[in-house]
């Protein structure tokens, strides 16, 4: 009798667990269950066997200690490839349905700021005037807003740089706005690229900014999703075979074995190795730290070398940015395709637009398209009494063929640069056909590959022969905003879909970190890891009074501090026109601890404040004290690292509810954020009902490591 096969467990997953899952979830009566035999994250359950289909449909994707599991039973190849059209059919679904819901809570936010008088909010900025504006690239105009009062900080707000907005004159129907792209911000300013300068009537007119939906890339999603379903007879049908489990992966014949390379530890290389000799998927599990990027340059510099080209793609801008830094740094010639205004200001001259405008044909392609415009004109201004026959008629005709010849000398120009380079770096969504064309790549990596869904993950897998997958599915998944898409489980990556499916044969974890003092490393090791992650020399023992200027005291000598809240009155609260939360007298003891740590010496560009909450990330700004100490969320700050790292976790209410602090892969970010010192700020009594915070808990006991906040005051 086949088994139930359940993947992707949480770590301690118990007999009794899955019992209640069968019986809750799976609608079974417990006489039912058979034998249950745990593997590590897998479980076989022996289960009468016309129960199986109803079994695995239930199961497929619930949501089990806030992690996904997979469902399945086995079954010939033939069997489990009958179901890739539901597979594709149901992506499309769900993503009609986050659209829907992102549209939709976009509009409750506009509406809840103006019930309550408040033009901004987290994807907003209101009553904003233009501080300056000057000529971009490719014909955009950049405009720099800020608010209406001089030298007032901008409201906190989750507009980054890359986010598409909706630039409207206040007072006027934000269907009139003009779309544009957000190209820098900071505390006092945000910088807008858009196709041209923003006009109005008023004397002294007010805008405002709001997040607008990109429905250019969820069209590339669908159209990829549709293209690989209909997929027949071509390398695109057999990648997706493996990638929906209706056959297993394969490895080379010959395996290329790396020459010595002291850049790289072990487990980097055996990561490189692996994917140089994987003929259709592999996956480089990256922990915080441990040179993911680093090792997905070094990949892509020995596929250069045997003269493969490569597409590399992040979800993000930053993302891309990140790799094709290293890429350049290696030598490689790398192109950026994409709107300039989302890229690093040092990395622009290696985007397309701007090698295109700097080639010497584009400047001739430029002034035909000068000259053909002035013919035009010419053609309409002609007013003589009796014309030549046909004169207009030919002036037309000529500035036509010019600015053919114009079009026709930009697009080899475009054809020149791309085949030219030994890689081509975009985000998933910004892959355009119209620009790229046809062109296929022997090999497609996706870096941070767990921040994306997975319809957005097909666009590049329509154009390669084989695929690489970096990331870490114990950090956060891709954000999905509407809860039954993620239920039905949307916010499932590729990446952990491939591990559940495939684990080690395609799979390695990088375990040597450059990050963390060791303290500060180890919990999360145990956690999320196997215990299998070992610190670098060089960072195993830093603190952060090893730091020129530092002072040494208590809370600079020692990695980790948690400041334990519990019965001093520190309650939550809900904010007033949301749902978010925050807590002021948390704030406050986060700001002390601050100070006191800019007191000894350290350099306020190496600290930073987080919190889990967008109403709390908010009160901690408008509490600041050196506007140099960063603040952001949690989500905001994946993938990224400071020195210091204080954080506040909030929740504090006699019914022990956490909310999302649930989902513990936000806590694994941000535990391993910090580099030296680690301070955590929190009620025990609220978080310790939880089993994952119990033993956060107990380890920085067992440190030495606990504060109680009575001891603060004291």
């Amino acid at each position: 009798m086949p088994p139930l096969i359940l993947d992707a467990l949480p770590p301690k997953t118990t007999r009794g667990t899955i019992v209640r899952l069968l019986i809750q979830v799976g609608g079974l009566e417990k006489d039912r269950i058979g034998a249950i035999r745990l593997e590590g994250r897998r479980a076989l359950v022996e289960v009468p066997e016309r129960y199986l289909a109803k079994l695995v449909r239930a199961l497929d994707g619930t949501s089990l200690d806030n992690r996904h599991i997979r469902a399945s039973s086995e079954g010939t190849p033939a069997e489990r490839t009958s179901g890739d059209e539901d597979h594709f059919e149901r992506l499309l679904r769900l993503s009609d349905i986050e659209a829907r819901e992102e549209a939709r809570q976009t509009l409750e936010a506009a509406r809840k700021a103006a019930l309550a008088g408040r033009g901004s909010t987290e994807t907003s900025l209101a009553q904003l005037a233009i501080r300056d504006a000057y000529a971009g690239l490719g014909g955009r105009v950049l405009v720099v807003f800020g608010p209406t009062k001089p030298d007032t900080l901008l409201p906190w707000h989750r507009l980054t740089v890359g986010t598409p907005v909706l630039l409207s004159e206040e007072g006027v129907r934000k269907e009139e706005g003009v779309r544009g792209i957000v190209a820098r911000r900071a505390a006092r300013e945000i910088e807008v690229a858009l196709p041209f300068a923003p006009d109005s009537d008023a004397a002294a007119p007010t805008w405002r900014l709001d997040l607008s939906t990109d429905e250019l890339g969820r069209q590339r999603q669908r159209a990829a999703l549709e293209r690989a379903r209909s997929a027949r007879g071509e390398r695109l049908a057999e990648l997706r075979e493996v990638l929906i489990g209706g056959r297993n992966p394969e490895l080379v014949r010959e395996p290329t074995v790396l020459p010595a390379d002291d850049s790289l530890n072990a487990s980097q290389r055996d990561a490189v190795e692996l994917a140089l000799n994987s003929r259709d998927v592999s996956v480089i599990h990256g922990p915080p730290g441990t040179g993911k990027t680093t090792t997905v340059a070094a990949l892509i510099r020995a596929c250069v070398a045997r003269d493969e080209t490569v597409l590399a793609c992040a979800p993000s801008n930053m993302g891309v940015d990140n790799l094709l830094e290293k890429l350049l740094a290696q030598g490689i010639r790398a192109i950026r395709l994409g709107h300039p205004a989302r890229v690093l200001p040092v990395l622009r001259e290696h985007t397309l637009d701007l090698l295109v405008e700097a080639h010497p044909d584009v400047k001739l392609a430029r002034k035909l398209a000068r000259e053909a415009n002035a013919l035009f004109d010419k053609s309409r201004r002609y007013t003589r009494s009796k014309p030549a026959p046909g004169a207009k008629q030919e002036m037309r005709a000529e500035a036509k063929a010019m600015q053919e010849d114009a079009r026709r000398i930009e697009a080899q120009v475009v054809g020149q640069l791309l085949d030219g380079a030994q890689v081509l770096c975009a985000t998933l969504n910004s892959l355009d056909s119209s620009l790229i064309g046809q062109r296929q790549f022997d090999l497609a990596v996706i870096d941070e590959a767990c921040q994306s869904t997975e319809p957005a993950c097909w666009i590049p897998l329509l154009r390669c022969q084989r695929l690489v997958l970096a990331g870490d599915h114990c950090q956060l998944p891709p954000v999905i905003l509407s809860r039954e898409a993620e239920r039905e489980g949307l916010g499932i990556s590729l990446l952990e879909r491939m591990v559940s499916l495939f684990g080690s044969a395609i799979t390695r974890r990088l375990e040597t970190q450059y990050r963390m003092h060791e303290a500060i490393m180890r919990f999360s090791s145990r956690a999320f890891y196997d215990d299998a992650l070992a610190a670098h020399a060089s960072v195993a023992a830093h603190r952060l009074c090893d730091l020129p200027e530092v002072k040494e005291d208590e809370l600079t000598s020692e990695p980790l501090t948690f400041i334990d809240t519990a019965g001093a009155g520190y309650d939550e609260e809900q904010e007033e026109d949301g749902e978010s939360r925050l807590n002021r007298q948390e704030a406050e003891l986060a700001w002390r601890k601050a100070e006191q740590l800019l007191a000894a010496g350290i350099d306020p560009a190496d600290l930073a404040i987080i919190a889990p909450y967008a109403a709390q990330v908010r009160l901690l700004r408008d509490l600041r004290t050196d506007e140099a100490v960063e603040i952001d969320s949690v989500d905001g700050f994946q993938g990224r690292e400071k020195e210091a790292i204080i954080i506040s976790l909030v929740r504090s209410n006699p019914t022990g509810e956490i909310g999302f602090l649930g989902d513990v892969r936000r806590m694994n970010v941000a535990l391993t954020r910090a580099r030296r010192k680690l301070i955590v700020i929190g009620d025990s009594a609220t978080i310790g009902g939880h089993e994952f915070y119990r033993e956060l808990l107990d380890y920085f006991e067992t440190a030495g490591a606990y504060r109680s906040v009575w001891e603060e005051a004291s």
